[in-house]
């Protein structure tokens, strides 16, 4: 086993205007930042932080802004995306207790 069970990466990128003024979707307008600290409470609170357990962190750009605000947990480089608490809850819940793949929030 690797130093995490689980080890959740969270998009939290803000993209720039380009030299036109466009801006493609970003995760940080989608409430990235928010959402990474509720899942980081509810991982502590369900007691399954730290080491041999579950570790939420930041993650600069992983490139799928366009489908989404997204996470990556690995080892099993499952991806989902999330509109609110409640589906970072079930992600907690659902995959990261029990081992059982959101498949309405995969990527």
């Amino acid at each position: 086993m690797g130093y995490y069970k689980h080890h959740v990466f969270f998009c939290t990128n803000k993209r720039e205007p380009d030299e036109n003024g466009k801006t493609r979707p970003c995760c940080a307008d989608k409430n990235a930042v928010a959402m990474r600290d509720h899942a980081k409470k509810s991982v502590k609170k369900a007691g399954l932080a730290g080491q041999g357990a579950v570790r939420i962190n930041n993650a600069g750009c992983l490139d799928r802004c366009e489908e989404g605000p997204c996470i990556v947990i690995y080892p099993e480089e499952t991806w989902y995306t999330y509109v609110d608490e409640n589906d970072i809850d079930e992600i907690v819940e659902s995959h990261l207790k029990n081992g059982q793949v959101v498949e309405r929030l995969k990527i």
